[in-house]
């Protein structure tokens, strides 16, 4: 029996896929120490972990990314959130490792500062990417506006393009900000750049897989792709949703709030007077400010797949974890991205032909409803993507993998 420490970022899109990999590790006999989103701290207690909350100062730091209007703007922000979340996160992890003594560390790979303190220990180390991360690729365009692979010499003179307006410049501002924190909180060397810092743990899990995800030729062995590992609460179908005697179209918007309620409006006015049952849920509780149609519901929470298994789509905001839920239910996305990796995720769904991206400039109810009628007629692509998802071994692939870890390690 092994000790397993684990620190998720302080996000609920990131700790439900941490929870399907612990749950297959404890099965297997294995000790969970976790620190933890507070809000779901007594949840993954229940589950028979020994969990606790993150630092509270790590909790209290914003995600203010939404706020941004320019694209390099957006990244600036998120680097300065991951790195003031990880200056606070290093002695909370500090303090984990001295009181679990574990055998493994399992980290976000959005919490910089407990990474850069595993990196220091020396000690066996896995990260977990719960979307794909930010990092070139040979034969894949450039992270962040969302583009679709492009051959030929059209297709290289874009991406080189876009490298050197965009993703060369996030880099340079963000590489003196990693740089920084790596020195503070754990006296670590520098290193060049973003795609360096996923490098240096030994195996990074990446919760997705072909054909949603681009083929990566480059990332194996330090990268695996294991699809989806999120664990969703157990509930039972709520009375309304038995009734239903129409599909469902499922709007799903962030569990950070991120500004993409208008994701929620339009889908009320574009499906109000079609056949179906509209269910959209909004976990961060924001206000619409507009009356309901009477086939449409807003709930805080309902397990996605309840409602999933009754849908004729899905709209999302490109979130990886909902909307490969919905792939993996033989459901069809309409995806609008708001930011973070979700330009991305959307370029992967209309890629793999499993749904139809829809930018937040031309969100109008007209364009949506269109973009509904598109994706239900795309099933041989969802199809696809549901079966690579599965055959990517889930989170008794991850487990496998981590055990790995452990005896390359006992072996040593």
């Amino acid at each position: 029996m092994a000790t397993i420490a684990a620190y998720t970022s302080p996000a609920l899109g990131h700790v439900l896929p941490f929870a399907g990999v612990l749950l297959e590790l404890q099965r297997r006999g294995d000790r969970i120490r976790l620190r933890t989103l507070s809000s779901e701290v007594g949840r993954m207690r229940d589950l028979g972990f020994d969990a606790d909350a993150v630092d509270a100062r790590v909790e209290a730091v914003e995600f203010d990314d939404w706020r941004a209007r320019r694209v390099l703007d957006a990244y600036g922000r998120m680097c300065e959130t991951f790195c003031e979340r990880g200056r606070r996160e290093a002695p909370d992890m500090r303090a984990l490792i001295q009181q679990s003594q574990p055998d493994l560390l399992l980290t976000d790979v959005n919490t910089w500062g407990a990474a850069a303190v595993a990196e220091s220990t020396g000690m066996p180390w896995v990260s977990l990417a719960t979307y794909p991360p930010a990092m070139r690729s040979r034969g894949c365009p450039p992270y962040g506006p969302g583009l679709a692979p492009a051959n030929g010499p059209a297709g290289r003179l874009r991406d080189a393009l876009i490298d050197r307006l965009v993703y060369r410049p996030a880099m340079r501002a963000a590489t003196p900000m990693l740089n920084a924190l790596r020195t503070e909180v754990a006296a670590l060397p520098a290193i060049d750049s973003y795609d360096a810092m996923v490098r240096r743990a030994p195996l990074t899990l990446v919760t997705t897989a072909e054909p949603l995800e681009y083929r990566h030729d480059d990332w194996a062995p330090r990268l695996q792709l294991v699809g989806p590992t999120s664990w969703e609460p157990p509930a039972p179908a709520p009375a309304w949703l038995t009734r239903l005697d129409r599909p469902v179209v499922l709007v799903a918007t962030a569990t950070d709030y991120q500004g993409d309620t208008d994701i929620v409006r339009v889908a009320l006015e574009a499906l109000a007077d079609e056949p179906v049952a509209v269910i959209a849920t909004m976990a961060h509780g924001a206000r619409l400010g507009v009356a309901l149609p009477r086939n449409a519901r807003v709930e805080r929470f309902v397990p996605h797949s309840l409602l999933l298994e009754r849908a004729a789509v899905a709209i999302t905001h490109g979130g990886l974890g909902v909307t490969q839920k919905a792939l993996a239910h033989g459901v069809p996305v309409v995806a609008v991205p708001y930011g973070r990796d979700q330009m991305e995720v959307a370029a992967r769904v209309q890629h793999a032909g499993a749904g139809v991206r829809l930018s937040r400039s031309q969100l109008t109810p007209a364009r949506l409803r269109d973009a509904v009628g598109r994706a239900r007629g795309m099933q041989a692509g969802v199809e696809a993507v549901a079966a690579g998802l599965a055959a990517a071994g889930r989170a008794p692939r991850a487990a496998d993998l981590i055990e790995q870890q452990l005896s390359a390690s006992a072996a040593r």
